[in-house]
């Protein structure tokens, strides 16, 4: 039945329902660079303003978005 009817029978009134707290903001995670691969590393240095050679090793692209990015 509806909440007026019950008002209407002199019935119990409803709880009332509390809004849920609201989420802790997510924060964005930096990338782990060591789980990218070289074409990942390649679009990850476009959006810091670098452009990386995928000729050279993974290791020597990570070392050099280290010191662009200042890590």
């Amino acid at each position: 039945m509806s909440r007026f009817g019950d008002l209407l029978r002199g019935g119990a009134p409803t709880p009332k329902v509390e809004a849920a707290p609201a989420p802790e903001p997510v924060k964005k995670k930096e990338p782990v660079l060591e789980n990218m691969d070289k074409k990942e590393l390649e679009k990850y240095g476009r959006t810091i303003g670098i452009e990386l050679d995928r000729r050279h090793s993974k290791a020597s692209l990570i070392e050099e978005l280290k010191e662009v990015d200042g890590e």
